[in-house]
Formats: C-alpha cells, structure tokens, sequence
C-alpha cells in the first residue's frame, strides 16, 4: 500500500505534500529534521492521508495537489474529500 499525505508544521503553518508506503515513520522522520525541505520548520502534523494500492497513484494524488498551489483551496480539498 502507498499513501499520499499532507503534513501541516505547528511552527510556521506551511503545508508539505508528499507520498509514502509507511506514513508512520515518514512523520517521525519529518520531525526528527531528516528531510531537506521540513529541516528545521516542524513539528509537524499529519492533517490529510489517503491509501492506495500503487505507488503511481500515491504519486498522482500527490502531483495534483501541490499543482493548487494555494493553501487554501488544498485546505477546502481536504475538507471536501476526508472520510
């Protein structure tokens, strides 16, 4: 299973999408400054996590999402599309 997910920081209130096949241990990863670009800007928060059966749909979800470009259209996306 692969998973597409969005991370909020607690720090800063920026958004980082990404895609995973363990969401567990990718957070802790995130948190624990092991990610170039969420180095240092956490903690982070899982707010949005959606499961799929391949990688290149995971990959997909993730490509469109960051194509909004605008925290707050991704925010209503989320709010609009979690179960």
């Amino acid at each position: 299973m692969f998973f597409t997910y969005i991370l909020i920081s607690l720090s800063n209130n920026k958004l980082y999408i990404g895609h995973t096949n363990n969401p567990d241990d990718r957070l802790i990863r995130h948190n624990s400054s092991r990610n170039k670009y969420t180095k240092n800007k956490g903690p982070w928060k899982l707010i949005f996590s959606k499961k799929f059966r391949t990688r290149a749909e995971a990959m997909s979800l993730e490509k469109k999402l960051k194509s909004f470009k605008n925290k707050e259209y991704i925010m209503n996306w989320i709010q609009s599309n979690s179960c």
